[in-house]
């Protein structure tokens, strides 16, 4: 398969979290540590599995991706307060809960970027390519930071600027949209990186001109059933294009 020149886009998006970093792998081992000490607390069933982060959690908003999991097991709690903390018996606590986890394993062993989409951002800054970053995660700025890499993106659209906007999680394709604005191009034009399926069917109800999936184990078929045109291992597949 040939894969399209990036570097002929008026800009190109990446997700964060599976796209940029493998903070996907943190994040999973954080909300799998946590959910199996809620459920396990609340007695419920059936227990959490690997698929309840793809289903419910990848992509989305911490406190959106919350209330999903416990829904699909017909536990519904107050949603309660941004600011509640870790411990309250809210969907705002328990994902508070998960990010103090997730932020103890970042401290501690910190991340780097995949070389593969660095080689590919390279290629962009050499051709005179924006990058944006569009994530849900309210983590994104200090993963950026954490991996060396914040300088590299003209614009960072994640969950605190969706917070504060009222712009709505993926899978709504408001803030790849509202990202492409902030650049100060056309959806049309550019293209969009994604992992999550819930990213992709974002991206591509965004109307982007090239919606490319990155399979870190959603599947190749189920990526291209929620949007993306091409899918591929890894972004250095793209490199020797052009």
């Amino acid at each position: 398969m040939t894969l399209p020149d990036l570097t002929r886009f008026d800009a190109v998006l990446f997700d964060l979290d599976g796209v940029i970093t493998p903070t996907a792998e943190v994040h999973r081992h954080a909300w799998r540590a946590m959910f199996e000490e809620v459920f396990a607390q609340r007695a419920i069933e059936p227990p959490y599995a690997e698929g309840d982060y793809f289903a419910h959690l990848d992509g989305k908003k911490r406190y959106d991706g919350v209330a999903a999991l416990l829904a699909s097991r017909g536990v519904e709690l107050p949603w309660g307060e941004p600011d509640d903390g870790p411990d309250a018996e809210t969907i705002c606590g328990i994902g508070n809960r998960k990010n103090a986890v997730f932020e103890r394993i970042l401290a501690e062993e910190g991340i780097a970027p995949y070389p593969g989409t660095i080689a590919v951002i390279d290629a962009l800054d050499a051709a005179g390519v924006p990058s944006a970053v569009v994530s849900s995660s309210k983590n994104a700025e200090s993963v950026l930071a954490a991996a060396g890499i914040r300088g590299r993106f003209a614009v960072v659209m994640d969950g605190v600027v969706a917070e504060r906007d009222e712009l709505p999680s993926k899978p709504a394709p408001d803030v790849f949209v509202e990202a492409a604005r902030m650049l100060g191009v056309e959806p049309a034009r550019s293209a969009a990186v994604e992992d999550a399926l819930s990213g992709v069917e974002s991206a591509a109800g965004g109307g982007f001109g090239l919606v490319v999936g990155v399979d870190r184990g959603a599947g190749r078929e189920a990526l291209t059933a929620a949007g993306a045109d091409v899918v591929v291992a890894d972004l250095a597949e793209f490199v020797a294009v052009g």
